[in-house]
């Protein structure tokens, strides 16, 4: 059999399943099919290759995502996914009987909350699944890091929280720093921000670093001896 002939046969047999079943029986098939798909695929090792549609209600929130969005940007996002539509999957990870938020908050928000969007999405959301070697809380954390630093949002206060409980599950300053894209100096700084002088505990501290404060002080000086 020609490959067109049998991709043919393939289509009219789905087709008389759909003409046979409901709409959410419909999703389901479709689910099964793309994630049959996936795993022959030769892209099969990227999540964006399989996107799936879940009822909402089973997508919950992280505790632990230090990305904010004012309520401008969010009525922007709102009328982004009105006009244009999902273009952007939310990334998650099954969590006992839900699935857990990585990335895409705000878009799960507007999927839920928006009428106009939850009514035209028919009260599902699309997702993506992060990689399996990705499965423990500390790499989820740094992935949710990853993607917001990658677009540039987080909130200071929030990440600093998030660098001292990675440090007390024990990562060193130097996998912090490679898995959430900083160097040592940001690391520390953050730590220094929380007040937890835990984090600073058996830590050495380097001469670029002393010496940075010394200039500081000197210069502190200098401002007070020029305002005498």
């Amino acid at each position: 059999m020609q490959y067109n002939d049998f991709l043919k046969d393939i289509k009219d047999q789905i087709q008389l399943v759909f003409d046979d079943i409901t709409e959410s029986d419909k999703i389901e098939f479709i689910n099964n099919i793309r994630e049959f798909l996936h795993q022959h695929s030769p892209f099969k090792n990227e999540p964006v290759d399989f996107v799936k549609w879940v009822q909402n209600d089973i997508v919950i929130a992280n505790d632990y995502n230090p990305n904010a969005v004012a309520p401008p940007e969010m009525e922007l996002l709102e009328i982004s996914i009105l006009n244009d539509g999902y273009t952007q999957p939310i990334v998650t990870w099954p969590r006992d009987d839900k699935i857990e938020v990585i990335d895409g908050f705000h878009r799960n928000r507007v999927g839920k909350e928006s009428i106009i969007v939850r009514k035209r999405i028919k009260g599902y959301l699309p997702i993506v699944i992060i990689r399996k070697e990705q499965e423990s809380k500390n790499d989820r954390i740094a992935s949710t890091i990853r993607h917001n630093r990658a677009r540039g949002k987080h909130v200071v206060n929030a990440m600093s929280d998030i660098v001292l409980e990675l440090k007390k599950r024990n990562w060193s300053d130097v996998r912090v720093g490679k898995e959430l894209g900083m160097d040592e100096d940001e690391v520390l700084r953050l730590c220094q921000i929380s007040g937890l002088a835990e984090a600073f505990e058996n830590e050495d501290f380097s001469e670029a670093w002393v010496s940075k404060i010394f200039d500081e002080d000197i210069n502190l000086d200098m401002k007070f001896e020029q305002s005498d």
